[in-house]
């Protein structure tokens, strides 16, 4: 009995300590492909973290866009450096000299806080639990992301959106290199963009009551279009202009309008009513989750589509 109530906390030691370590190789490796993957790693761990902390919603999250599609971005960048430079010249050694002594300091006073938190504290899970039925949904994370946080949720849609304008001030998209199409990939391609975009609405969908939500169906969607960037697949042109335009400010656009109405029946910005607060929430959800779709996606396109750039 001793050994199963044992056999939990050695697993979370170790999990923790992995985790420490594929931290300190992915920083430290001088060859990029390696801290990539040790980078994707330290991603997948860290969903399992999460769900061992009972947040299965940001376990979702970190799996699909911490692991998965930030690792493709970053594999995706690696492809188009021209040169890989895997001796470290003396300003970067004084560069990673000067950021080992940055960091230090805030590790040291993350681990002063933690082990000086309180032992039982009673948080706001209980105010949260107790003006659910005022929320518009069953989900107290997502209560807590459209209702008590909502500024910050919009700020992060927004955020999104101006990193995506940041990689588009660099041009065009790159020159494209030969896709590694072929009868399985594009078997695959049939079998899994269908399914990506089925479990994408039902993440959208059971989000007001189980874990899921606009980010988690978003990432999903967003992985569907990497495949078919990874295939070979490009944007029509007619769709590369306005109509994407649309499609990327949504989520902010519909976020903001829904609280600038709110403001104009005489409550406070982005105070739902609650007869109505399932159905507003609902929508904002779904408009967020193609722009961050559709965001995602274009990160890794790595350019303005529309544009082509030369090498």
């Amino acid at each position: 009995m001793a050994a199963m109530t044992l056999l939990p906390l050695l697993f979370d030691t170790l999990l923790g300590l992995s985790l420490i370590w594929l931290a300190w190789r992915a920083l430290t490796s001088t060859d990029l492909f390696q801290a990539i993957v040790l980078f994707i790693a330290f991603g997948l761990l860290m969903a399992l973290t999460w769900v061992r902390l009972d947040a299965p919603d940001v376990a979702m999250a970190e799996a699909a866009i911490g692991a998965g599609l930030t690792g493709a971005l970053l594999l995706a960048t690696l492809a188009r450096l021209k040169a890989n430079n895997k001796t470290k010249s003396a300003p970067e050694k004084k560069f990673s000299l000067l950021l080992t002594l940055i960091i230090l300091p805030v590790v040291t006073g993350l681990v002063y806080v933690v082990l000086t938190l309180p032992q039982n504290t009673p948080g706001l899970a209980i105010l949260v639990a107790e003006n659910l039925k005022t929320t518009g949904v069953t989900n107290p994370v997502t209560a807590v992301l459209l209702n008590y946080r909502g500024y910050d949720t919009l700020l992060e849609l927004a955020v999104l959106l101006v990193a995506l304008l940041g990689v588009w001030s660099f041009g065009g998209v790159p020159k494209p290199h030969e896709a590694y199409s072929g009868p399985v990939l594009n078997m695959l391609l049939r079998l899994l963009i269908p399914l990506l975009i089925m479990v994408a609405g039902y993440l959208l969908w059971v989000g007001a009551n189980a874990p899921g939500g606009a980010f988690q169906a978003g990432s999903v969607l967003g992985a569907a279009g990497v495949l078919l960037l990874l295939a070979g697949w490009q944007l029509s042109t007619r769709f590369a202009e306005l109509p994407l335009r649309i499609i990327l400010v949504s989520g902010v656009v519909m976020f903001t309008m829904a609280g600038i109405v709110f403001i104009v029946s005489g409550r406070q910005f982005l105070e739902y009513p609650p007869s109505f607060a399932g159905a507003f929430i609902l929508l904002i959800e779904a408009a967020a989750t193609l722009s961050i779709g559709i965001t995602l996606a274009a990160l890794f396109l790595g350019g303005r589509p529309g544009l082509r750039r030369h090498k």
